[in-house]
């Protein structure tokens, strides 16, 4: 982390700024990706919590100028991350005002049956949209998850451990909003495996529903 005092038209101010992936929120990440035509403060903005409007205060540019190589830096980091496999152990939530560390069990599975369905409809649109672009033949080598697809299958995954309620489809989709206190370091890695170790899920399924109306409209032989 790095830590400047920058002089202000009004005063000083202080500022934090991670260096490293570890020290960035997965909800930090989503909205550095989501951001459309980011300027430069509104990155710093994002990654110190501190307004763009107080930053316009800096008396100097130059303060600045070190801080967007750390921006660049972390860029680079991040595509790196894509191809980690090094899934944690353990992971941290603050849930309401409690604090809960979980266990993330080795064999990962989505559970249950309503965890697994909405993971599943999660999967298969992102890897679908994915292969109308670049062809089914490249997904597996070069398929990355945006970071808000990642954060709804965790958010499916951990709902009901982490609250220990029942599952609730609508409170679960929900959960995303607490799973992006995770590290990007730690959610993206558990979140990439049920794109890639669950290929099968990424083909959309018919319902019951569908497959019996399929059979009612076909022609008698």
């Amino acid at each position: 982390m790095i830590e400047k005092t920058l002089i202000t038209t009004h005063g000083t101010l202080t500022i934090s700024m991670p260096s490293r992936l570890d020290e960035i929120t997965l909800g930090q990440m989503i909205e550095l990706q989501e951001t459309n035509d980011m300027s430069d403060l509104q990155a710093i903005s994002i990654l110190t919590g501190i307004s763009v409007t107080d930053l316009q205060t800096v008396k100097s540019a130059d303060d600045f100028l070190n801080l967007a190589d750390v921006i660049l830096s972390l860029s680079h980091q991040i595509k790196y991350l894509y191809d980690s496999d090094d899934i944690p152990k353990k992971i941290g939530l603050t849930v309401g005002k409690k604090k809960a560390t979980l266990n993330v069990i080795n064999n990962l599975s989505v559970e249950p049956t309503g965890a697994f369905m909405a993971a599943r409809d999660v999967i298969a649109e992102e890897v679908a949209r994915f292969v109308d672009i670049y062809g089914e033949e490249a997904w597996q080598d070069y398929f990355n998850p945006s970071l808000t697809a990642c954060c709804k299958v965790l958010g499916y995954y951990f709902y009901s451990r982490a609250t220990g309620k029942r599952y609730n489809e609508y409170e679960a989709a929900n959960f995303a909003e607490t799973i992006k206190q995770l590290k990007v370091t730690e959610a993206l890695p558990i979140a990439k495996h049920f794109f890639m170790s669950y290929p099968n899920l990424y083909k959309p399924k018919l319902s019951y529903w569908q497959r019996l109306l399929q059979l009612l409209r076909k022609e008698p032989v």
